[in-house]
């Protein structure tokens, strides 16, 4: 079943994310009417939309390459959907004006696009979406023709900017950084499937595949396929304990080894010798902090692992290291169908 059935409540700030060709800006063109659907229906409210055409939808698009017009200015360029609409010239005058101020680009409405700068034709484009008053935004990947630091400034304006206008927003990105930080709910796409749907904090939390545990937070989460026991996981030689429920849970789905899943920020380098061993290949000082980049032994060979450690006293490269890992945050997945085991 390959259906896509997502519900995206007034006023909400939805996120797709995935990697590169997992489906999400053609689930985004398919609900502005620029792609025809197979199956199902798109209702926007509850207006049927599925077979009008895009004018008729009362949504607004804002895509990566931002289509201005060369030869109009910034406030002519803004107000074009609304003068082809026949709207009267002292309103296209006012929608402008009011979305130039929210914008900050009051100063650039007699300006070419050619004389702004990257961040500034993304506003533009953004600014033309906002005056049509549409039910719904549409943002198909809008920061990825900038740089890293305006990229981090433009999508805490979009994220203000949604919240003071609170139109229904569906925003595709393929960076999880991005999707975790402006999304009120966030949907991970892989191969044209939903793999989960929730808040930020759930994702992060509580992933309910191996996919979405790797997919989502920076560093990724480390995965390891491990033995299991009636006490726990056997790493490096090392019994991890894990909570009985999920080891009571893993036996009655017949596994004797699970996927491990723990991130490096829910690690601490530990002096005892309860912790699972790490090799020391490369160390990432990062002020107070450092992420240690180690391997750890498997039944399958060595597999990398990154742990936190302290940036001020951090372990040299070689030596062997004990890590420990929080049993509160620790993930257990299922190694044949990477679903996870337990709540």
């Amino acid at each position: 079943m390959d259906a896509l059935d997502l519900e995206v409540a007034d006023g909400e700030f939805l996120v797709l994310v995935g990697p590169s060709g997992c489906g999400k800006s053609t689930s985004l063109r398919m609900l502005a009417g620029l792609e025809d659907i197979d199956g199902g229906r798109i209702l926007i409210g509850s207006r049927d939309v599925t077979h009008l055409a895009p004018k008729e939808r009362d949504i607004a698009m804002v895509f990566q390459n931002y289509a201005l017009y060369p030869h109009m200015t910034v406030g002519e360029n803004m107000g074009f959907a609304l003068k082809l609409a026949k709207v009267p010239k002292d309103e296209i005058e006012r929608r402008v004006q009011e979305a130039a101020k929210i914008l900050d680009l009051g100063e650039y409405l007699s300006r070419k696009p050619k004389a702004l700068s990257g961040g500034q034709r993304q506003r533009v484009a953004m600014g033309r979406a906002i005056v049509r008053e549409p039910q719904v935004f549409l943002m198909d990947e809008p920061l990825s023709n900038l740089d890293a630091k305006l990229r981090v400034q433009t999508r805490t304006q979009i994220a203000q900017l949604q919240h003071r206008l609170g139109t229904t927003t569906l925003y595709v990105t393929h960076d999880q950084t991005e999707a975790m930080t402006m999304g009120d709910r966030v949907a991970v796409m892989k191969d044209g499937l939903l793999q989960q749907c929730d808040t930020p904090r759930a994702l992060y939390d509580h992933p309910t595949n191996v996919f979405v545990a790797g997919f989502i937070g920076s560093p990724a989460m480390n995965l390891l396929e491990v033995p299991l026991s009636n006490e726990g996981v056997t790493v490096g030689g090392t019994l991890v304990p894990v909570e009985r429920g999920i080891i009571d849970e893993a036996h009655k789905q017949g596994l004797r080894s699970v996927i491990l899943g723990f991130r490096p920020e829910d690690t601490a380098i530990e002096t005892s010798e309860t912790g699972i061993p790490v090799v020391v290949d490369v160390v990432e000082i990062l002020g107070v902090d450092a992420y240690v980049y180690g391997n750890v032994t498997t039944p399958a060979g060595p597999v990398e692992v990154v742990v936190r450690g302290n940036g001020r006293v951090p372990p040299k490269v070689g030596e062997t290291i004990r890590a420990g890992i929080s049993q509160e945050h620790m993930h257990v997945f299922n190694p044949s169908t990477g679903n996870r085991i337990g709540d």
